[in-house]
């Protein structure tokens, strides 16, 4: 009689195999996809003034998110070109929309939109204005104000226009979801303007899809690290046992 020495090893590298092959099949279409979608999404914007400091500073790198004008609200941070502003990119805050009525400042310091008083906690100073005004939006046209009220040259300074300083939603390409570089991440909601009719815009997806280039990411390392890993635990096991291969 003799005996056979016997392991399902085979068998388990196999399974290990198709599985890691598919691990890094799933990573790569997660992270190609995810790559892919946020190119469609959005788009790389350097701010180039102060005007918006804190919330995003000069130099800043930001991902803004291709929206309609149609879709802006009160409180987004867009990016826009009008050539009444100088036909150029720039980046402010929305605070009025078609019909609003925008004041400032109300006695306690703040800007009112439509008689209500609104917290701006991302203001670079206290006052929500240096100078008073009082603005009333026409239809499809958006009012908008950098963060930084004591350097920014925004609707205020355009109030003897036609439009009463604001501008056509039209002229607006994208909306600021985050600052990329330096990483300081999603910008924090505009919740002081949420109590308004219309509330206030939902983040893009920028966290989905940087959620599935990182997920991918990992299924690709994974995957791909199974095979030498299977072969140096299988070198070990070798090492450390003995096969029968005869018998009496």
């Amino acid at each position: 009689m003799s005996g056979t020495g016997r392991t399902d090893d085979g068998r388990g590298r196999g399974l290990g195999n198709l599985l890691s092959g598919l691990a890094v099949a799933v990573g790569c279409v997660l992270f190609l996809g995810g790559f892919a979608w946020g190119a469609v999404e959005y788009k790389p914007y350097t701010v180039p003034t102060q005007s918006m400091n804190p919330t995003v500073k000069a130099g800043d790198r930001v991902l803004a998110q291709r929206i309609d004008g149609a879709d802006v609200k009160r409180g987004d941070v867009v990016i826009f070109k009008d050539k009444v502003w100088g036909n150029v990119p720039m980046v402010k805050r929305v605070v009025g929309i078609g019909g609003d009525t925008v004041k400032c400042c109300d006695r306690g310091g703040k800007l009112t939109v439509n008689g209500q008083a609104i917290d701006e906690p991302y203001l670079h100073n206290t006052a929500a204005s240096t100078t008073k005004f009082s603005a009333t939006v026409p239809k499809d046209q958006l009012f908008l104000l950098g963060d930084e009220r004591d350097v920014s040259l925004d609707s205020r300074v355009h109030l003897e226009d036609a439009a009463n300083g604001s501008v056509p939603r039209s002229a607006v390409s994208a909306r600021v979801d985050a600052v990329a570089w330096p990483l300081d991440g999603m910008l924090k909601r505009p919740t002081g303007f949420e109590a308004l009719q219309g509330g206030i815009s939902q983040p893009g997806p920028l966290r989905l899809v940087v959620g599935a280039v990182v997920a991918g990411a990992v299924l690709i390392v994974l995957g791909a690290a199974y095979g030498p890993l299977a072969r140096r635990l299988g070198r070990r096991r070798g090492a450390g046992r003995e096969v029968p291969v005869g018998g009496r």
